[in-house]
């Protein structure tokens, strides 16, 4: 199989550090959205998409990239993303926006992951250092690989 996975890590490089532990695992290509070229993700069998949520959104480049990209029949893609603030789904699936983009162009969502990360992106963060400032630990980048684990699996 062959894999490719998009990401962004602005702030802390925690979901950098994520994608990281996930390729290693997939043997994957990692690029930022900036490096997209269409001809590299027609010969991946499995893409996938992750970002540092923003704003209870993925970041702008990963949307904007999911917005450039053509129709896909048959590709499968995951989902990966750090945050401070946990994902409620009914509060806010920062997720649901990313999954119906790609169900669009034709990719199958096969699965996701998400753990916590440092976070200093609201102001009020900004006045104690901000939350969760030890994560990504070795515990989630441990998940991180297993979920990758699983998705070979699968």
């Amino acid at each position: 199989m062959s894999f490719a996975k998009y990401y962004k890590s602005v702030h802390h490089g925690n979901t950098e550090k994520v994608a990281k532990s996930i390729a290693e695992v997939l043997e994957a290509d990692l690029c930022e959205p900036e490096e997209f070229e269409v001809k590299e993700l027609r010969g991946k069998d499995l893409v996938g998409f992750g970002s540092g949520i923003y704003n209870i959104s993925f970041h702008e480049s990963i949307l904007e990239l999911l917005e450039e990209l053509p129709e896909m029949e048959s590709k499968k893609a995951f989902i990966f993303s750090t945050s401070g603030l946990p994902r409620i789904p009914i509060v806010h699936d920062y997720e649901s926006e990313v999954k119906e983009k790609l169900t669009e162009k034709g990719f199958e969502v096969v699965d996701s992951f998400s753990c916590r990360g440092h976070d200093t992106y609201f102001p009020v963060f900004r006045l104690f250092g901000g939350i969760h400032k030890d994560r990504p630990n070795e515990e989630d980048i441990d998940k991180a690989k297993k979920f990758a684990k699983q998705l070979i699996e699968d």
